[in-house]
């Protein structure tokens, strides 16, 4: 069998289980994470429904968190054991060394940072003071961000209406709970108000001119591959969602059960 008919096979062959395991731990660890951020925010504006205790809130943020861990890890071991990305342990926490879509793989590395910082400094709680641990816990909320667009940047299913609408969905949860702690805490809330207004007028307006630019536009797979993705391209062709992306000229075939992640 020629090497070009081998090539076309390996192709052919579609997506492997770990393409689809990644993806699934990936969006659940989002949908965890948007869940963690909103209880997250209600809780520090001191909500509770009735019949509930805050300390039942908190309970719920923390196993929220835990889960979010479980599934984050989940979605790191697949995308490291599926052949065709060549992501290492390394690139999973050190941004932009990943030689597969390093900047958007980069920006999935400071989520895990960060998320992997509240964790420990949690653990230390009692041992570093309870303002360094909350500067770390509110630093951290810059997690959801930049894994909304690690999502959007790397994921070939971005294009796909349910994900997309699942963005959305994500974008309004976090809003809504941003700007009811705003309101609740009147003038109370100066404190948060220089960067919390601005971060929830810039993220959407960000998030989607960056869709409509980059991974709404044909060539979005090639481009992506790049550090610094240049502008679309007249002559790209596009990506079928869910499969993989087509190698350069000078690139090798993609290995079998070949996937993007």
């Amino acid at each position: 069998m020629s090497a070009a008919h081998s090539a076309v096979v390996l192709a052919s062959s579609g997506p492997s289980p770990l393409w689809y395991a990644t993806r699934a731990a990936g969006t659940v660890s989002l949908v965890l994470l948007t869940l963690t951020v909103v209880v997250g925010v209600l809780s520090a504006g001191r909500y509770a429904p009735r019949n509930i205790g805050r300390f039942e809130v908190s309970a719920l943020h923390r196993n929220l968190s835990l889960m979010t861990l479980v599934f984050l890890a989940l979605h790191i071991v697949t995308a490291i054991a599926d052949s065709f990305t060549h992501i290492g342990w390394t690139a999973a926490v050190v941004p932009l060394t990943s030689s597969y879509r390093p900047l958007w793989v980069g920006l999935g590395a400071v989520a895990v940072d960060l998320l992997l910082a509240v964790a420990v400094t949690s653990a230390f709680r009692q041992r570093i003071g309870q303002r360094t641990w909350k500067a770390v816990h509110w630093a951290a909320y810059a997690s959801w961000p930049v894994a909304l667009f690690h999502a959007a940047g790397t994921g070939t299913d971005t294009r796909l209406t349910p994900q997309l609408v699942l963005y959305a969905a994500c974008m309004a949860a976090v809003l809504g709970a941003v700007w009811w702690r705003l309101v609740r805490a009147g003038r109370h809330s100066r404190r948060i108000r220089w960067w919390a207004v601005p971060a929830t007028g810039i993220v959407p307006v960000l998030l989607a001119v960056f869709l409509a630019t980059g991974p709404l536009q044909p060539g979005w797979s090639h481009r992506a591959a790049a550090t610094f993705p240049s502008a679309p391209a007249a002559t790209s062709t596009a990506t079928t969602p869910g499969a993989a992306a087509a190698p350069p000229p000078s690139a090798s075939p993609a290995p079998q059960g070949g996937s993007a992640a």
